[in-house]
């Protein structure tokens, strides 16, 4: 399981249009299962990703209120779909448009969740540059206790005044 943890480079990598990164996770969010281009991207071998936090690959450039969003989707067992900068072993980084819905177990309830992503529409990869760069900024000024909350409210207003649901502006692109 890796503990490594990168420091962040300029080095972009685009995922080709044909590519598919697959994980799975439990529910604490340990990856269980990973394809062959998630290994690709995230740099890592699949023995040092099997059993590690999904956020490994977190980017420091991703705003916490984005994974807030996503867990409170997912703990409602409603998929979710999101546009996500992450980063490679290397401190690269790409940029993905993941769907991640709960895997249902044979009793019907949720046993772990299942992401699929590919690559996203240059279009929203600006626009989420600049709406995560002022979700960060609203997250360092709100501090570490309130900052999930402060930067969602800050989405969830960006959204109001577009007259957009978070899925509409996510596949609006």
């Amino acid at each position: 399981m890796a503990k490594y943890r990168a420091t962040p480079t300029a080095l972009e990598r685009t995922m080709r249009e044909n590519d598919f990164i697959v994980s799975k996770t439990d529910l604490k969010g340990r990856i269980t299962y990973c394809n062959r281009i998630f290994i690709e991207f995230a740099g890592y071998a699949e023995h040092e990703l099997l059993g590690a936090p999904h956020n490994l690959i977190r980017h420091p450039d991703m705003p916490r209120g984005v994974f807030k969003f996503l867990w409170d989707s997912l703990h409602a067992e409603r998929e979710c779909f999101a546009y996500v900068k992450n980063m490679s072993k290397d401190g690269g980084f790409y940029w993905v448009l993941a769907n991640v819905t709960p895997s249902y177990g044979e009793d019907g309830r949720v046993e772990g969740y299942f992401s699929v992503r590919r690559k996203p529409p240059a279009a929203a990869v600006q626009a989420c540059t600049a709406l995560y760069r002022d979700m960060l900024a609203v997250e360092q000024k709100a501090g570490p206790r309130d900052a999930m909350s402060a930067s969602l409210a800050l989405l969830t207003e960006v959204l109001a005044a577009k007259g957009l649901s978070y899925e509409q502006f996510v596949l609006s692109f």
